[in-house]
């Protein structure tokens, strides 16, 4: 099992993480520590927690989106996408959106 160290909001975390995995954890909680970065500026200091808490609705609410924009083009132009084509899509944004659950989990216990 794969480990590694981030720094989100000046924080450091140490994540457990399967093998090979290593890279794509610090790409997503760079990608955190970019809103939680943006927050900070535009709110001040609003408490670890909190920001986190923001920084994870924010990016939720980015995925919402995702997804219903990936429902409109299916039903705009259903041929665009073929069954196997809209399962890859879907099993993508599922796998994306368990990895920033489990990210927000992991800074939410530390």
């Amino acid at each position: 099992m794969g480990q590694i160290s981030v720094k989100i909001n000046n924080h450091n975390y140490t994540l457990a993480c399967r093998d090979g995995e290593e890279e794509r954890l610090i790409e997503l909680a760079s990608f955190v520590n970019k809103k939680a970065e943006s927050l900070t500026h535009s709110l001040g200091n609003v408490g670890e927690n909190r920001l986190l808490l923001m920084s994870a609705l924010l990016m939720a609410d980015e995925l919402k989106e995702a997804w219903e924009r990936l429902e409109k083009l299916e039903s705009q132009a259903p041929d665009v996408l073929d069954d196997a084509s809209r399962k890859k899509v879907a099993l993508l944004i599922d796998n994306a959106s368990e990895k920033i659950e489990g990210i927000a989990a992991e800074l939410e216990a530390h």
